[in-house]
């Protein structure tokens, strides 16, 4: 998770060179005292700019190898839902974001995409909708069905692969920070927008581009579709997480092609209250404001 405050005078300072670890700070050719910096591996991750908001999450220390063990939701799912109930990125930007996109929902039906712990599918049933979700993990979903009941319709399922839901079921789909899983998003969205209505709705959000190109190695191609990874300290357990980043024009080509019309990109603030709940993270950035999500909602076509 990696975020920057908006304005070039709230940006953190710019640490010391982690040893092969990735820069929080622009791509440069070197350090801001002009000597070179020192050569990082292509394949590393991003320190978040403030340790306060996200101190769970750090930078590898290597290249990552197989994968086998990466994003595996499981062995932390108690702790990242509880970290995601209160966090500032999660439960005073993200999905306060996506919910208030969704607009009114009464009698809507929402499935749910990556619906990890059900937290942003209990807001909306909360305001009307009728919701259902899948995610991949079965640790998460045990989690969202402890929290949502039994009649609401989960499912274990992969994002990159075939849903079990019947065509134009759903008049929405929300996909809050799931895309950036993926390298490639051409057979999520084809499936995101079959189990869509005519002109159902997918909302969503992923990785703000500029903030993977801002807190990337010098060096670093933005036009590239490239992968970064963390590690998340969660419940006692060292976890590597990996992610793809991507230009926004990538982005957006990916919607249109996949049939889409895109109706809103949004760089929403944070939630009314994160300042007084963190009031750690905001002091002396004046605007208050940061980027590190990128917003959208987009009408099958």
């Amino acid at each position: 998770m990696r975020f920057v405050f908006q304005g070039s005078a709230d940006l953190p300072p710019r640490p010391p060179w982690p040893e092969q670890s990735r820069s929080t700070m622009p791509n440069q050719p070197g350090t801001t005292d002009g000597t070179a910096a020192p050569e990082i591996p292509e394949h590393q991750a991003v320190a978040p700019p403030d340790e306060e908001a996200v101190s769970w999450v750090s930078p590898v220390e290597a290249p990552p190898g197989p994968r086998e063990g990466v994003n595996d939701y499981d062995s932390f799912a108690e702790a990242y839902a509880a970290e995601n109930e209160t966090s500032l990125l999660n439960a005073y930007y993200a999905r306060p974001a996506i919910v208030d996109l969704a607009g009114d929902v009464v009698g809507r039906r929402i499935l749910d995409a990556g619906c990890g712990a059900g937290p942003v599918a209990a807001d909306l049933r909360e305001r009307g909708a009728v919701v259902a979700g899948f995610d991949s993990s079965a640790a998460m979903l045990a989690l969202a069905r402890r929290r949502l009941g039994d009649g609401v319709v989960l499912e274990q399922a992969e994002l990159g692969g075939p849903l079990p839901f019947p065509d134009a079921g759903f008049d929405d789909v929300v996909a809050s920070l799931v895309l950036h899983y993926l390298e490639d998003w051409t057979t999520a969205l084809a499936e995101l927008r079959r189990v869509l209505k005519p002109g159902g709705r997918l909302i969503g959000s992923v990785h703000h581009p500029f903030v993977s190109h801002l807190t990337a190695p010098p060096g670093t191609d933005y036009f590239a579709t490239r992968p970064a990874s963390q590690w998340w300290e969660l419940g006692g357990t060292k976890n590597l997480m990996t992610f793809w980043d991507r230009p926004l024009h990538a982005i957006t080509d990916a919607f249109t092609a996949a049939g889409f019309r895109i109706d809103v990109i949004s760089e929403p603030p944070p939630a009314p209250g994160a300042r007084e709940r963190f009031p750690e993270v905001f002091a002396q950035k004046e605007s208050g404001k940061f980027l590190c999500f990128l917003f959208f909602v987009l009408t099958k076509a």
